[in-house]
């Protein structure tokens, strides 16, 4: 890959999904690339840029940004905020809503680990809640909602019980069984799109180790998206070492709770 092709790229990732790619991660992209090239019958990563660059199709061109988007993820990642949501949000919060219903979104699934998670520990907790969870890779998503993962991928987050208890074997992997299912919804969105004119909004939303991979240019217009779809009242999680200093005024930090925010007074004021 050379340095031109490595710059466009970096234009390409910002521009359409908002995510920076720094220098030191050329020889990454061209890794993560060189299957993509293969799949869709190019002899090389430069002949498959060269192809782009020449006649930009989106497909192709999402081809390429989904591929460098980071995938990593695990069952309750960091656990903290998922005891938090599950034995001290939800009761809170479902006590103030009609029916007692709870909206949560899950910003930036990836294989659908963290959605999965947030349901387990909404069904435990006997709370009606419903569950979206988006992302931007359509490979992600369509993993995320078959719902079938590999024992290994299973046990990293999960116990053994918990694993017999939220899942069952199917053809070597686990599946999500169906009342896990049936409380999530699992939809491509990307989150720099505006939000849609009269959707409901989020009681709470978690945006966990998402924002940190962002443009800076653009990580503002999604907080700002996150922002202008939670209620008033709800809840944003962060990663447990993301911060928002300097990027927005739109929330602020839970103290003693670490990547738990609220909406800012100012925010309150805006929307007022």
């Amino acid at each position: 890959m050379t340095q031109d092709d490595f710059e466009r790229l970096q234009t390409l990732l910002a521009s359409r999904a908002g995510f920076r790619l720094t220098r030191d991660r050329i020889h990454l992209a061209e890794h993560r690339l060189a299957p993509v090239a293969r799949r869709e019958g190019f002899d090389s990563v430069d002949a498959l840029l060269s192809a782009l660059w020449a006649k930009p199709v989106a497909s192709l061109g999402w081809a390429v940004i989904e591929t460098m988007l980071n995938p990593e993820t695990w069952f309750r990642r960091d656990r903290a905020p998922f005891d938090t949501f599950a034995r001290e949000l939800l009761p809170a919060i479902g006590r103030v809503r009609e029916n007692g219903l709870v909206r949560v979104w899950s910003a930036g699934c990836s294989n659908g680990q963290e959605a999965w998670s947030l349901a387990m520990g909404g069904l435990e907790a006997g709370a009606n809640v419903e569950i979206i969870a988006t992302d931007l890779s359509q490979r992600a998503i369509e993993r995320a909602r078959a719902g079938s993962y590999t024992t290994f991928e299973i046990q990293r987050g999960l116990s053994a019980s918990a694993m017999l208890r939220w899942f069952e074997p199917a053809d070597e992997q686990w599946a999500a069984r169906e009342e896990l299912r049936h409380v999530v919804q699992f939809e491509r969105a990307n989150l720099l799109d505006e939000p849609i004119a009269g959707a409901p909004r989020y009681d709470v939303i978690f945006c966990r180790n998402v924002l940190s991979d962002m443009d800076p240019a653009k990580r503002g217009m999604a907080i700002e998206g996150l922002e202008r779809r939670l209620v008033d009242d709800g809840c944003l999680f962060l990663g447990t070492d993301e911060r928002l200093d300097g990027d927005t005024v739109a929330f602020r930090p839970v103290n003693g709770r670490r990547g738990l925010f609220v909406k800012a007074p100012s925010a309150l004021s805006r929307a007022a």
